[in-house]
């Protein structure tokens, strides 16, 4: 495929004023809990419309033509917020693998974006959903690599969803695997669920991945996965995201 020439000298300007995309977005940040510290290990950013609006007005109005400006701009936003809000911590971005068309050449946004903002990207984690379609599974491999390579962390989201073959994640070997929430939910309750979870935790603990339960809704929750060795938390238990702000420990219903 082969892309215009404007596309191959966009800065990180142009993706943070939202000039190439069309329309602006902001950023709502959602607490990443470290439960065996008792901290906040990171935040998600979540893309917000230009008032606020939530996720699904954003991808309305996202289509095959600027699909590639919309996952540069999510990243560049991201720091750039990040960064005026002073997060020092782990920042987890979304990104569209079928919108790279080249690892090498698609990161330069992101690197020299971190460099105006004084990021460091070894606290930057991309993730891709297991949830979007993958029309080259080698190809996203290779992305995971370049990434890996270049310091940043790589980490597969929605993991769970459908209860899909473990074939995905012994393939990308991501640093992190982020469980969906559909598996999350009641799994103190579900035995099934709970089968298919000691199956993962079995590889994640073989290929050394970090495993973090999203969606996170209730105590019950909490506990059974705590008790399975999970260390990592995401969900409305915690805090709902917050437009550009980042919730601090003492604002976390469960620690006040």
């Amino acid at each position: 495929m082969e892309f215009p020439a404007q596309i191959k000298q966009q800065s990180c300007m142009d993706c943070l004023s939202g000039k190439s995309l069309g329309f602006d977005i902001k950023m709502a940040f959602q607490p990443i809990i470290d439960w065996a510290a008792q901290d906040i290990v990171g935040y998600e950013a979540l893309v917000r419309g230009p008032e606020g609006q939530g996720a699904g007005w954003v991808f309305d109005h996202i289509n095959d033509h600027n699909k590639y400006y919309f996952d540069q701009a999510c990243r560049v936003k991201a720091i750039e917020t990040a960064s005026r809000l002073g997060l020092r911590k782990l920042l987890s971005i979304n990104f569209l693998p079928n919108a790279v068309y080249n690892p090498e050449t698609c990161i330069r946004a992101t690197i020299e974006a971190a460099d105006l903002f004084g990021f460091d990207i070894r606290q930057i984690m991309f993730e891709v959903t297991e949830g979007e379609q993958i029309t080259d599974q080698a190809k996203l491999k290779r992305i995971f690599e370049s990434y890996a390579k270049r310091g940043f962390i790589t980490a597969i989201d929605d993991f769970g969803a459908g209860y899909a073959s473990l074939a995905w994640l012994t393939a990308l070997t991501p640093a992190v695997l982020k469980l969906d929430m559909g598996l999350i939910r009641d799994i103190d309750q579900d035995p099934l669920k709970q089968a298919v979870l000691k199956g993962i935790l079995t590889v994640c603990q073989q290929l050394n991945t970090k495993v973090l339960a999203e969606g996170i809704e209730s105590q019950a929750e909490l506990d059974y996965l705590w008790a399975q060795g999970i260390q990592w938390f995401q969900g409305y238990y915690f805090a709902r995201p917050a437009l550009e702000q980042l919730i601090q420990k003492d604002q976390i219903a469960v620690w006040s």
